[in-house]
């Protein structure tokens, strides 16, 4: 059925269409001022021209929450939106503050593509003409597939629309190059960062051959012509929108310790991963077993930096306790009256000690160094029961020996009576017990012949009566609950394996030697740091970080350096320098830290500038560019390791922040920027002119 159109609407229908056809209206985003314009490609057609600034930003609502956030309250929503598509092009919603929807514990990935997405310049290259750029033959990329999905999902964020968009694509074609980033684990941010930059870069290199570079030997020649030619190098096959912005240089020094040989190299880099240095010392309190001696467990407090190493720890935990110069420390954390693990890697963090962590520092003799330990747990030997169930749980600190004799278990039986012998109780007139006195007397001096007569052969009665000797009974413990336990017998050679350095021995003790030995003071294990002792969390400023990072420090011994002039591997003392800074200044504040066992996070609260970031001072070559940055985005982590929440602060001219939280989006208050959960910083470079 066909219906007529009055005449003058017919009309008005077909001017639409040609003019929809022919005019050939290009939508020019220009995001770096953080406005928009629609512009036709006829002349005299400026008067159609429409702009729309930060200033048209609908007024907020809403009571402001701790981070910054507006309580329930969007940016935008779906009423405003109809609303001001409907008023023409003269009214149109402000651009870039649209959300991602979170796939799956993807907000790490919202995080760090928003500060992409509203980054100065990068934005608009991918909402321009970026596919002339796309380099389809590089093997080092993903043949231009990652740069095609981030650049679609820069567009349809920076589209006018305030409804949140699904980042399924783009998160399928990372995937499928970066097999660590599929399914809906968490992530971290700046991981993700690093290999979208390095992935964009390779994809738009602008080098479609990579000429072969040769590196001159620096020759005494001035720093500048050097570090010119290591970056026309670089340049020479990396050319990229990404290296333009983003890459900076290092100059890099290695100085041999021995005949002071001095190398120097200047290094290209992405972004800065800086430590958190401490301002402030840590209170650590560990308890002090001797192995041999009257000495009875003690805790003692010491003072080491917040930044330090488990060297500064032994070192200060030695000077505390008087060690002497044949005696070691071995620091052993306890759970559940057994050791779980030993802290023996110098170079390690006191970052991965955590507050309530129970460490005990064991003296022992460097004479016996490598020589087998053996672990002393206790038992009670009567049975615990709990709801019916028998119940095995273990009490007090363990003790620790090292032995090299395992022929007989009677050897293990004295090593352990040397080790309680300052727990025996005595009676009120401080007089050993006689009747205890003449026990252990009378178990020793019978243990002493049977290991004197080591050739006899003793009989099943003989042997049965050596096991009533003892009063303690050993058991070897595989640490495996299922597995079942070896009674250690007296006359018999201890069944364990040679390769093994720790050796757990179980010992179960009667009723009547619990009484005798004062039990109490083996359980005196504190926490690290008690409640009480906790300081208020810290606070280091940014700058520090910088000095840190910066600072000279010696290569580790798994890292030595070959020495051209020694002509052999040497320790050699290394330090970075800031020699050319980017446009665009990423920066990582290193707030993980990892080891075999534990990973940590830092919650330093890390004072950054917003306004005005200068590294004029830490900058080698001081003549080209201006070194002042100021900020624009910030990606947040907050919580711990297990878990955690990732958002992102951007500032959207004039002073104007929004938090990016997955699909919302709050405006936010500059004043609440800074906080503990900073993880990535974003700066781009300024004008002094632009410097109040």
């Amino acid at each position: 059925m066909y219906f007529a159109l009055p005449c003058l609407d017919y009309l008005i229908a077909l001017m639409f269409l040609f003019w929809h056809f022919c005019m050939q209206i290009i939508l020019e985003l220009q995001v770096y001022g953080f406005s928009y314009s629609i512009k036709t490609r006829e002349k005299g057609k400026e008067d159609m021209m429409a702009e729309q600034s930060m200033s048209d930003v609908p007024s907020f609502s809403g009571s402001l929450n701790m981070n910054g956030g507006v309580d329930k309250v969007n940016l935008y929503s779906r009423d405003e939106q109809s609303s001001a598509l409907g008023r023409g092009y003269g009214r149109i919603p402000p651009l870039g503050l649209t959300g991602l929807y979170n796939l799956g514990n993807t907000c790490f990935m919202n995080s760090a593509i928003q500060c992409l997405v509203h980054t100065p310049k990068l934005v608009d290259y991918f909402l321009g003409d970026f596919r002339k750029d796309l380099n389809f033959e590089n093997s080092l990329g993903t043949h231009g597939k990652l740069a095609i999905a981030f650049g679609d999902l820069s567009r349809k964020l920076w589209a006018p629309r305030t409804t949140p968009v699904s980042p399924t694509m783009f998160k399928s074609t990372l995937a499928s190059f970066a097999p660590q980033f599929s399914g809906y684990n968490q992530h971290d941010s700046q991981e993700l960062l690093a290999f979208l930059l390095d992935g964009l870069h390779e994809d738009l290199n602008r080098v479609k051959h990579k000429p072969y570079a040769e590196l001159k030997d620096e020759d005494d020649r001035p720093d500048v012509v050097v570090a010119d030619e290591y970056w026309r190098n670089h340049i020479s096959r990396n050319d990229s929108i990404i290296v333009d912005l983003c890459q900076g240089q290092y100059r890099s020094s290695l100085a041999c310790p021995v005949c002071k040989k001095l190398s120097i190299t200047f290094d290209p880099f992405m972004y800065l991963s800086l430590p958190l240095p401490s301002t402030t010392l840590r209170k650590m309190t560990l308890t002090v077993v001797s192995t041999e001696g009257p000495t009875l467990p003690y805790p003692i407090t010491v003072s080491v930096p917040n930044n330090g190493s488990l060297e500064d720890l032994v070192q200060a935990l030695g000077t505390a306790c008087l060690l002497r110069e044949d005696e070691m420390l071995l620091i052993a954390e306890i759970y559940n009256h057994s050791i779980i693990r030993i802290l023996d890697d110098p170079h390690d963090s006191v970052d991965l000690i955590r507050d309530n962590d129970r460490l005990v520092a064991y003296r022992l003799a460097k004479d016996t160094d490598g020589t087998p330990l053996v672990e002393f747990m206790h038992q009670p030997k009567e049975k615990l029961y709990i709801h019916a169930f028998p119940s095995f749980e273990k009490f007090g600190i363990p003790l620790l020996a090292r032995m090299t004799d395992f022929s007989k278990g009677s050897e293990i039986y004295k090593q352990f009576l040397k080790l309680i012998d300052p727990y025996l109780m005595q009676a009120d007139d401080s007089s050993i017990d006689s009747d205890i006195t003449q026990n252990i007397a009378h178990e020793e001096e019978e243990m002493e012949d049977v290991v004197l007569d080591s050739d006899a052969n003793l009989d099943s009665e003989s042997a049965n009566d050596l096991d009533s000797i003892s009063d303690f009974e050993f058991y070897l413990d595989s640490g495996n609950f299922l597995a079942s336990r070896i009674k250690i017998q007296m006359d018999e050679p201890v069944p364990i394996s040679k390769s093994k350095r720790l050796i757990k021995v179980l010992v179960s003790w009667p009723k009547k030697m619990i009484e005798d030995y004062d039990t109490s003071i083996l359980s005196l294990l504190r926490d690290v740091c008690e409640p009480t002792l906790k300081k208020p969390r810290e606070s280091v400023s940014l700058y520090k970080c910088v000095d840190a990072f910066l600072k000279e420090e010696p290569l580790g011994p798994e890292d030595m350096w070959y020495c051209p002039h020694c002509k052999d591997h040497r320790q050699a003392s290394k330090k970075l320098d800031l020699w050319r800074l980017p446009e665009i200044l990423v920066i990582h504040l290193k707030r993980f830290s990892y080891n075999q066992y534990f990973k940590n996070k830092l919650e330093t609260f890390v004072d950054f500038p917003i306004d005005d970031f200068d590294l004029s001072s830490y900058t080698f070559d001081k003549n080209k560019f201006c070194h002042h940055y100021a900020l624009y985005a910030v990606s947040n982590h907050y919580g711990g390791m297990g878990g955690g929440h990732y958002t992102a602060f951007v500032q959207l001219g004039n002073n104007r922040w929004c938090e990016f939280d997955d699909n919302n989006v709050f405006p936010v208050d500059w004043e609440k920027i800074k906080t503990s959960a900073a993880y990535v910083l974003f700066y781009r470079r300024i004008s002094l002119n632009d410097i109040e």
